[in-house]
């Protein structure tokens, strides 16, 4: 049986154990560019068998929250290289997660105070952040347009960019799609957020074929063995629903399966809350089963409220990778507390979005 602490193969991602960071929005990045204390608290947690970083915006239009990393200038390129070198200085594998918000996001943060994007002009029931004289505050989210048809080739292309961007020039080992959480490729997925009539609209193949298309691009520009994809059928995170989940969430990844992917990553419930929504059922271990039998060999990875008891058990099981999210944020040896089974530090959830180095790089660890 394998544990959580051995080596495990994900693509061409050798890592050193299955426990993974999962991506954590900070908001410390002013100008879309990660800053020297961003290597710093990255290198801090190396020790996990992989890094996912916070969500990165492909460009400005993707953007939906302030101070958030970017992955469309130099210098945010520049910026994510310190990163990537300390963490492979320390012998840790990262790979940065591509995000384009779509409509969850504000007028203040588009270019030239635009509306937001997204598949149609539906307001999601949501807040994003904005940043004041250094305060952070949750805002409505602004009405969005829909994206015209002539404009979709052109957000695939910047996917892609951005990818071999991150891989080339950041030195990243690899890219996450995010495809989940109520951001733009899940709202094409979800038919709360998708009411298109034409190709990119209606039926399930329809509503996966932004997502596909994007990933598709991605596995060509940098190869499929350096791709995972975030993927959650049920969250209601960021207002978003869809009536069928499990016969979409099977065909995506039944389609997903020939791009020899480095992982699967799936949210299992809703995101940072309950594992179980009682008017969402959903059957994980079909949509695994599906995976496999359409010839998916990627790594499968698991999130939401995993403790070690409960990860031990999921690897156990045939899990590949458990992700962890905010024990990583209060723990940066979360790989060796788990280990020695040693207590986890407290969260200081006043500190979680914006500020500097207080709550983000000064818990302490057992040395």
């Amino acid at each position: 049986m394998p544990t959580l602490f051995d080596p495990v193969q994900a693509g061409d991602l050798q890592l050193a154990n299955r426990i993974v960071m999962a991506p954590l929005t900070r908001n410390r990045s002013p100008n879309a560019i990660p800053l020297p204390l961003t290597a710093t608290y990255y290198e801090q947690r190396a020790t996990a068998g992989l890094l996912i970083t916070e969500a990165t915006a492909i460009s400005h239009q993707a953007q939906g929250y302030a101070d958030v990393p970017g992955l469309y200038g130099t210098e945010q390129l520049d910026g994510w290289k310190r990163v990537t070198d300390a963490v492979h200085a320390k012998g840790g594998k990262i790979v940065v997660q591509l995000w384009h918000v779509g409509r969850i996001s504000h007028t203040d943060l588009q270019p030239d105070g635009g509306k937001p994007v997204a598949p149609s002009a539906i307001t999601a029931k949501s807040k994003t952040v904005l940043i004041k004289d250094g305060v952070a505050s949750f805002v409505e989210t602004s009405e969005p347009r829909a994206l015209d048809l002539s404009e979709l080739p052109g957000i695939v292309h910047t996917y892609a960019a951005a990818a071999r961007n991150a891989v080339e020039t950041a030195g990243f080992d690899g890219v996450e799609v995010h495809g989940a959480n109520g951001y733009l490729l899940d709202q094409f997925l979800k038919r709360g957020s998708n009411q298109r009539t034409d190709d990119y609209g209606g039926s399930i193949e329809n509503r996966a074929r932004l997502l596909l298309e994007t990933t598709r691009a991605i596995a060509d520009a940098i190869g499929g063995g350096k791709t995972g994809i975030r993927l959650s059928p049920v969250t209601p995170a960021n207002d978003a629903h869809d009536e069928d989940p499990q016969p979409l969430f099977e065909y995506v990844v039944k389609q997903l399966a020939p791009l020899h992917l480095a992982y699967v990553h799936i949210i299992e419930g809703a995101t940072g809350g309950p594992r179980e929504i009682a008017d969402r059922p959903f059957d994980y271990d079909a949509l695994k089963t599906a995976y496999r039998e359409a010839g998916g060999k990627g790594a499968w990875m698991v999130n939401n409220g995993y403790d070690k008891a409960m990860a031990e058990t999921a690897v156990n099981e045939g899990d590949d990778l458990v992700a962890f999210g905010r024990p990583f944020i209060a723990n940066p040896d979360l790989v060796r507390r788990l280990r020695e089974g040693a207590a986890l530090n407290p969260l200081d959830k006043a500190t979680l979005y914006g500020g500097g180095a207080k709550g983000y790089t000064d818990y302490p660890t057992l040395d």
